[in-house]
């Protein structure tokens, strides 16, 4: 089976397809100054960007893994998340506080999903 990966750095790829599954690398803002529902916002674009690259889509995500560096963001993530997320396609999640690469990060999500 083939490996494609795209948007290939020197230490990681944005993503990975292989077997008929996308693997996606945890995905940041790419403005940092915002509050968490608006990083979450451009989250979740880029994630529907990579998915398109591979030929999939948000109703076919697996799990994802979303990473708060503060938890009492949790619900200002979810009101976009549940905007977002397609009814009957929630995929497997688990949500965690963690210290992110920057501090001004405040969101990093990280999805599985079909192609």
């Amino acid at each position: 089976m083939s490996i494609e990966r795209f948007s290939v750095g020197k230490r990681m790829s944005e993503m990975v397809v292989h077997g008929g599954v996308a693997y996606l690398a945890g995905q940041v803002a790419d403005d940092p100054s915002q509050d968490a529902a608006g990083q979450t916002r451009q989250v979740l674009a880029a994630i529907d960007k990579l998915l398109s690259a591979a030929g999939t889509d948000k109703t076919r995500i697996l799990r994802a893994q979303i990473f708060l560096a503060d938890i009492g963001d949790f619900a200002a993530m979810n009101g976009v998340w549940d905007g977002w997320v397609p009814a009957g396609n929630t995929p497997a999640r688990a949500t965690v506080e963690a210290k992110l690469a920057a501090p001004e990060y405040k969101v990093e999500i990280m999805v599985t999903a079909a192609v």
